[in-house]
């Protein structure tokens, strides 16, 4: 599979700084806030899932999962430091679901998901919990009232049931009374776990969590993806050597590799180089590195899009085509167009979002199409309906900010 450059080089300024794109940006992040504000609550408690209309999905098909209640607190606590009216009803109602029903009172930690009959998963998965520390540090900045103690409620179980020091990384999965489920270890959980970490950072100006973050990437990036030639394993054992041949749900735990992953994490790289002092060198070029072989080998160059996943001789093994690559692949370059400025970066930004907004965008009804078949056919193999507005509400943002921090850090700055 060779990489191919869009059609059309970057010709003029950047995009990202150009006003009519800026307002283009802002007015789609503002069509996705429209979306989900009015549609989501759930009088009963939690959100509701919507469909590819926007109505809520009937309750058989209606199941709160840790991370999206979590998104959702943290998406309207950026809803609230831009100064959008309504944003504190989501955050309130996300945060009251979060402590008293998602936190277990009797083991402690939180569970993974919820019917309207009670725990319908009760399982501590680590991904869920990486979610409650993003979702606490983004209230904190926005000033909820509930959020240091679930920052600190969050803090001391991601340390005394999940942090292995050994390794640097997080355990996967416990059962609710915290007996082992198995010895698999993820990097998806941990890539996430490094945001949230990031984020707490910047809302306690505590070290401990930037260390943290500091050792995951090293672990993930440093050791294991700079082995595999810059791309992104998914699937470990339990002392953290490579399992290739780890088969899960494909939505979560999907085999071989995900290139998604890679572009995530090429910003995320680039965002904890910024905030560690730029200690960590080897950072940017890894950055770089992750994000040309996720358009080389994960870019369907002859109809557009990323494949879900490859297998490990690189040929498309999930060859849907989601939103949320497209999403985190336009946060990566945004992050590289202004640390590592080149003409590549900047011409795959304006084709990526041409891609979007050709794609992706549903102009008629709202929010994103979430899955296309290989050629591009509209499918729902793998999602039903509109899923939250996390990766695309970033993708809209984050290239009107300093690529210097999180969303609930750099737009506080900004509005000075």
């Amino acid at each position: 599979m060779q990489m191919s450059l869009p059609a059309l080089p970057a010709t003029g300024p950047s995009w990202r700084a150009r006003p009519f794109h800026r307002q283009w940006l802002m007015a789609q992040a503002n069509s996705l806030f429209g979306f989900f504000q009015h549609r989501c609550i759930d009088p009963t408690g939690g959100f509701f899932d919507l469909d590819s209309l926007g109505n809520a999905l009937d309750r058989n098909n209606s199941v709160r999962q840790i991370h999206s209640t979590t998104r959702m607190v943290h998406c309207f606590s950026i809803g609230l430091l831009l100064g959008r009216p309504g944003c504190d009803r989501i955050v309130d109602h996300g945060m009251e679901y979060l402590w008293n029903h998602h936190r277990d009172a009797v083991h402690g930690g939180y569970i993974w998901s919820l019917d309207y009959d009670g725990p319908k998963d009760d399982t501590k998965q680590a991904y869920g919990h990486a979610f409650v520390l993003l979702a606490a540090s983004s209230a904190k900045v926005a000033g909820h009232p509930l959020a240091d103690r679930l920052l600190a409620d969050i803090t001391q179980v991601l340390e005394e049931r999940f942090w292995e020091e050994r390794h640097g990384a997080v355990a996967e999965e416990f059962a609710r009374d915290w007996s082992p489920i198995s010895q698999y270890r993820g990097q998806n959980s941990n890539m996430h776990l490094t945001e949230a970490l990031m984020a707490a950072f910047e809302a306690t100006g505590e070290r401990g969590y930037l260390d943290k973050a500091e050792r995951i990437a090293e672990l993930i990036i440093g050791c294991h993806a700079t082995s595999l030639d810059y791309r992104v394993a998914e699937h470990f054992h339990g002392d953290w050597s490579l399992d290739r041949n780890y088969r899960g749900s494909d939505v979560f735990r999907p085999y071989g590799t995900t290139p998604g992953h890679w572009l995530e994490w090429a910003r995320l790289l680039l965002q904890l180089w910024a905030l560690g002092d730029k200690r960590r060198d080897w950072m940017p070029a890894a950055s770089c590195e992750l994000f040309r072989q996720s358009i080389s080998l994960g870019w369907d160059s002859d109809k557009g899009g990323f494949f879900y996943a490859l297998d490990w001789d690189n040929r498309p093994r999930l060859p849907q085509k989601l939103w949320w690559p497209c999403a985190e692949a336009i946060g990566a370059a945004s992050f590289l167009c202004e640390h590592r400025p080149s003409e590549f970066h900047e011409t795959w930004y304006r084709h990526l979002w041409n891609f979007v907004e050709r794609h992706l965008i549903d102009h008629e009804r709202g929010g994103w199409h979430p899955e296309f078949s290989e050629n591009l056919q509209p499918a729902s193999t793998l999602f039903i309906g509109k899923p939250d507005l996390y990766h695309a509400l970033q993708a809209c943002l984050i290239p009107l900010f300093p690529a210097t921090g999180s969303l609930t850090r750099v737009i506080p700055q900004a509005n000075g």
